[in-house]
């Protein structure tokens, strides 16, 4: 190996280990600035848009508690109307699968959208959100943010 070639591979690793290994100080600092997907939000803004019957559309909770997708609901119980806590709570782990706390390309926020307002064009239920501006979509964009319930 040359020398130039020995010093460029030294320049690498010292900054991959920089990267790689930083002190706990400066990871917790990025970590607590980075949103955080918030339960008690979760349950009492997001859990309702799943529930709410839009017109042309299912519910969310028809097909994605039946569904092999990975946003996946947990059925409700016989006769209920909503969610219980530990149902919730089960609702709430699933859904990390496809909300991406931060980031607006969230496939929980993106998928069900319609094309022509920026969605995926393969949501099986059809465009639930003409636009970004309905505001049960608003709510599934707050959650992804991070907004915390008040």
């Amino acid at each position: 190996m040359n020398r130039a070639s020995f010093y460029m591979l030294a320049a690498v690793c010292g900054f991959a280990a920089a990267v790689w290994f930083k002190p706990a100080e400066i990871r917790a600092a990025s970590s607590s600035t980075s949103p955080s997907l918030d339960y008690e939000f979760f349950k009492t803004k997001v859990e309702p848009v799943f529930l709410t019957k839009r017109p042309g559309h299912a519910r969310c909770v028809v097909c994605h508690t039946a569904n092999n997708a990975p946003f996946h609901l947990v059925p409700l119980s016989p006769g209920s109307m909503a969610w219980n806590d530990m149902q919730s709570r089960q609702n709430f782990q699933l859904i990390q699968r496809v909300a991406i706390p931060g980031s607006p390309d969230s496939p929980l926020i993106h998928h069900p959208l319609a094309l022509a307002a920026g969605g995926d064009p393969h949501h099986g239920g059809g465009d639930q959100f003409a636009s970004q501006q309905d505001p049960a979509w608003l709510t599934l964009k707050a959650f992804v943010m991070g907004e915390k319930a008040k």
